[in-house]
């Protein structure tokens, strides 16, 4: 199977890469400018432990789509119920399902996504 996919029904390249080979494991976007803020205390946190690229330039659907062109398996995008809530949304690269976590378990969900 190919890793280089021309996905038509997304209109861009997905290279699916295995996420133990993907050179960058995490992207990390906050929704909007305004929320930049509190996006690089996400990013401060994780990019010790995992290989990561911070990116607000764009729409978040843009930045989806760069994110999928360079193989990224898991996009972290912080928006405007992550100030009450205190969760993101994990995008999954493959299937672009997305799932809400609590920041405080965000590292243990990437380590497992990562080790599957």
């Amino acid at each position: 199977d190919d890793a280089y996919n021309d996905d038509t029904e997304r209109g861009n390249i997905v290279l699916k890469l295995h996420p133990k080979l993907a050179p960058i494991k995490v992207g990390v976007f906050p929704l909007i400018n305004k929320l930049d803020k509190d996006a690089r205390k996400v990013y401060d946190m994780l990019k010790d432990e995992f290989a990561c690229t911070y990116d607000r330039g764009g729409s978040i659907g843009r930045r989806y789509a760069r994110a999928d062109e360079q193989g990224i398996p898991f996009c972290i995008t912080i928006d405007f119920e992550t100030l009450e809530d205190k969760a993101v949304t994990i995008r999954d690269r493959d299937n672009t399902k997305q799932e809400r976590i609590k920041i405080s378990k965000l590292k243990d969900k990437l380590g497992e996504l990562l080790n599957q």
